[in-house]
């Protein structure tokens, strides 16, 4: 079912006319693969995937399509003249996805070190702090900037 969410999100993002359709549409592909993360045993990744993409990412995309009025916008046909291409991208990915999973050396990867809760936690709030906090305030400035970008002129003139 999670597999079906996260294909069948995928294909509403980029089919969908409405653009807040394939924002929601979005989020059930991020949300469909916490779920998957969560059921092969990733717990911390999967929450990462649901406070970093569902939560803040997604919200970010919702608030710049609406501060800007980007949801009133008539798209084209979404595979209107880009069939072909998209096509012989698409057999090269899947060559590409399907030869290195043969090339790959699955039984290395039970020799992986498993990292414990808290030495991630450790990590966080000790290394990665400051880069932490540098890519909270970049969000708030794209917030800030979608603001500024989607005002209106008349609401400048009534404030004066």
């Amino acid at each position: 079912m999670l597999a079906i969410g996260v294909i069948g999100g995928g294909l509403a993002v980029v089919t969908l006319r409405n653009i807040i359709h394939s924002a929601i549409a979005m989020m059930v592909c991020f949300g469909s693969l916490a779920g998957m993360y969560a059921l092969l045993g990733a717990p911390i990744i999967a929450a990462a995937q649901v406070l970093i993409y569902l939560g803040a990412i997604s919200v970010l995309i919702l608030f710049a399509i609406m501060l800007t009025q980007a949801g009133d916008a008539n798209l084209p046909a979404p595979f209107h003249r880009q069939g072909p291409i998209a096509v012989v991208v698409a057999l090269a990915v899947v060559v590409l996805v399907g030869w290195a999973a043969v090339a790959t050396d699955w039984g290395a990867g039970a020799q992986a070190v498993a990292i414990g809760l808290q030495a991630i936690a450790s990590a966080i709030f000790t290394d990665y702090a400051l880069p932490f906090e540098i890519i909270s305030l970049l969000l708030l400035a794209a917030i800030i900037g979608a603001i500024y970008l989607a005002r209106r002129p008349e609401e400048d003139e009534r404030a004066n």
